[in-house]
């Protein structure tokens, strides 16, 4: 670097040094009160689809469509329906069918109707049923492969619910199953730590994006009276996965996508304690 002098009849140009330069720090475990500081991820991919609704909101639902019904003007048939037409029986025999369900407390408007056209086309000998099944649009099935084999390595299992990453490290007696973390060194920051010890536990083929630069939760693991080893404070990151899968390295020797309410069954009971607030329940 240069540094600029003035003076009276000239500009001269005097090299300087950094005063605050300094060598390449060493990358040491960090200690903090003979407690380790590890860095942890809570990878989570989000919900794919909308969830199932619960009988109360489908009852409410239903209750509100029959409520606009009762309140909608007469619907203009003879302008939408050639008279004496197929495509008016039809109507009108699905009309029958919402007119008894708006009735029936027990029976919805849509599954009247849905009744109504599947009996219609089982019956119709016309023709028509074909021609209007090729443009008809099938739902896809809300269950995936993944999810009829229990295949807890895929992402396109759960698919209206919140999954989450975890590792098995059988090198870790006490928490074999974790959120993928590592001890953090004194050269770096808390979420440098953890996008580092992500890729070095699961590879580079992983999309994620970091939620921010603070921690979302910590565990502290005090040491055992009988072992001479030190304890340690857990800091917990959150990221999102939005494409690839994991590859992991020759420290883990498993990995699981799962729920909120399937980490009990791999998380120790402490461990998860402490981060099951932080945790979405979708």
């Amino acid at each position: 670097m240069f540094s600029r002098v003035t003076t009276n009849s000239r500009r001269v140009i005097v090299p300087c040094t950094r005063s605050f330069a300094t060598a390449t720090p060493s990358r040491a475990p960090l200690v903090i009160k003979n407690n380790r500081i590890l860095a942890s991820v809570i990878v989570s991919r989000a919900p794919q689809i909308t969830r199932d609704s619960t009988p109360f909101e489908k009852a409410y639902f239903d209750y509100k469509e029959k409520l606009e019904r009762q309140n909608a003007t007469t619907f203009p048939t003879e302008f939408y329906f050639k008279k004496g037409s197929l495509a008016e029986k039809r109507w009108k025999e699905e009309e029958q069918a919402r007119r008894d369900a708006m009735v029936d407390p027990h029976t919805s408007l849509t599954d009247a109707t849905t009744k109504t056209q599947e009996r219609l086309e089982k019956d119709d000998t016309s023709g028509a049923a074909a021609a209007i099944a090729m443009n008809k649009v099938e739902k896809a099935s809300r269950m995936t492969k993944a999810d009829t084999t229990n295949d807890i390595k895929s992402l396109d299992r759960q698919l209206q619910r919140t999954l989450y990453l975890v590792v098995h490290k059988p090198e870790d007696t006490q928490h074999p199953w974790q959120f993928p973390q590592g001890p953090m060194d004194s050269a770096e920051y808390l979420h440098e730590a953890a996008e580092r010890q992500l890729e070095d536990d699961c590879g580079k083929d992983m999309d994620v994006w970091f939620v921010g630069r603070q921690p979302i939760s910590f565990y502290k693991q005090v040491a055992s009276k009988s072992s001479e080893g030190s304890g340690s404070k857990t800091f917990f990151m959150k990221a999102r996965v939005y494409a690839g899968q994991v590859k992991p390295n020759k420290q883990v020797s498993d990995f699981a996508w799962v729920t909120k309410e399937e980490l009990p069954n791999y998380l120790s009971s402490d461990y998860y304690n402490a981060i099951k607030d932080s945790l979405s329940e979708l």
